[in-house]
């Protein structure tokens, strides 16, 4: 035991006082929130910043709407300075006159050209169109904006042909403003949907950075000792199983460093922000147990790969098939997240080598995930480390000393039976 806990001493200050591990730890938080800063910003400049005046082209074909949109495009304007649109109205239809403003849309001399069919006074099965450049759909809020504008005038002219005041549909089609009210939040937090959808998203890229990242070195370094020949002299010292387990618990540690600072940092400015029922001591508690079982078993996996190894180039090819399933919690998390409890998302939470994402995901975004499920999840993690550490622990012993080749798969499952 001593000479694990020497072997993990040295792997730790070696990794802490890396420039890459100072690095992960000081900028991944000051990129993320950067990110999401800097997002957010051009989103808001974007939606509603000035823009040059759009000019619009509207054919109305039921020749009955222009006086509304008239109205309602100077209304917009008069709110919007900085956003106006120009809207061009006309009640021609024929093919030359269409096909004219179409080519100016693909000049660029117009934003768009919306045709507006002949019955959508009537029974409106008759479809409108919205022309635009291809690919040139840019500003999403534009072109929303002139259709809800198109919808409104129709809608008030109808009103005027059942002879109807255009304030009664002005009154009846007023929004009924709501405030979202969320019971288990305390008076003094917040709940922003926003963040409330991209908590579990937080919580799996930190625990996918966190694992992936930090374990990708106990690959490199197990290869570069290897071909260094001095992996020989270490074995003179320790035994393969020492060495092992002394680099993943050293390695476990660097990571447990690494994202204790990023889970202090995010709760921090989730407290700053009021904000603390999206980031809870409930849900790092999990994420921390989690971590160091999911650490566990991948590095022992990593380890062994890299064992069996010459160069990085034979690595990589033998972690791609690995690699997709690490990676399949962040291509299904979007779904994960707004569906914790679905059959898919408990039958993923079994499977080994992705169940603490899995989990960690389900339970920041369903705190109610019923205990069971996460009692089971840690049963089949408990009982998957030791085996799997013992399977590595195997291929590690026989690897490290071999030359040449890769071995095949075959020859793997032969190392496992010896004794």
């Amino acid at each position: 035991m001593t000479r694990i806990i020497t072997v993990a001493k040295r792997e730790y200050l070696e990794t802490v006082k890396s420039k890459v591990f100072i690095l992960n730890l000081v900028l991944t938080p000051l990129l993320v929130v950067g990110g999401i800063f800097l997002s957010t910003r051009m989103t808001q400049k974007t939606m509603e910043g000035p823009r040059p005046v759009k000019v619009i082209a509207v054919t109305d074909l039921t020749g009955q709407a222009i006086p509304e949109l008239l109205r309602l495009s100077q209304e917009y304007n008069k709110f919007n300075p900085q956003r106006e649109i120009l809207l061009t109205l006309s009640t021609e239809g024929d093919a030359s006159h269409t096909q004219e403003l179409k080519d100016k849309v693909q000049r660029g001399e117009l934003a768009a050209f919306l045709l507006i069919s002949k019955d959508a006074l009537g029974s409106g099965k008759g479809k409108s169109y919205c022309y635009v450049k291809a690919l040139g759909m840019t500003d999403m809020d534009l072109y929303s904006t002139v259709q809800r504008m198109i919808n409104d005038a129709i809608v008030t002219t109808r009103f005027r042909q059942k002879n109807l005041p255009p304030e009664l549909y002005a009154e009846l089609h007023r929004y009924v403003p709501f405030e979202q009210v969320d019971l288990g939040a305390k008076p003094q937090e917040k709940r922003d949907p926003l963040a409330m959808l991209m908590a579990p998203f937080f919580f799996l890229f930190l625990m996918f950075t966190g694992i992936i990242a930090v374990n990708q070195q106990i690959m490199t370094s197990v290869i570069e000792e290897k071909n260094s020949r001095v992996m020989e002299v270490i074995l003179s010292a320790v035994s393969p199983f020492q060495l092992m387990s002394g680099k993943i618990l050293g390695l476990a540690g660097a990571g447990l460093t690494l994202v204790f600072f990023w889970g202090v940092t995010a709760y921090g400015a989730a407290a700053y922000r009021g904000m603390t029922a999206v980031v809870t001591v409930a849900n790092l508690t999990y994420f921390v147990l989690y971590y160091i079982l999911g650490f566990l078993l991948i590095s022992s996996i990593l380890a062994a790969i890299g064992s069996v190894c010459n160069t990085m180039k034979e690595a990589q090819s033998m972690m791609m098939p690995v690699m997709i399933i690490f990676i399949l919690p962040m291509f299904m998390w979007f779904y994960i997240a707004q569906h914790p409890q679905a059959p898919l998302s408990i039958a993923l939470s079994f499977i080994p080598p992705i169940t603490p994402m899995i989990m960690i995901l389900r339970i920041a975004s369903n705190p109610e995930i019923p205990f069971i499920q996460i009692l089971a999840s840690f049963l089949v993690l408990g009982a998957s480390v030791p085996a799997v550490m013992w399977a590595s622990a195997k291929v590690f012993r026989t690897g490290i000393l071999m030359y040449g080749k890769p071995p095949s798969l075959r020859e793997l499952l032969r190392w496992l039976r010896y004794s």
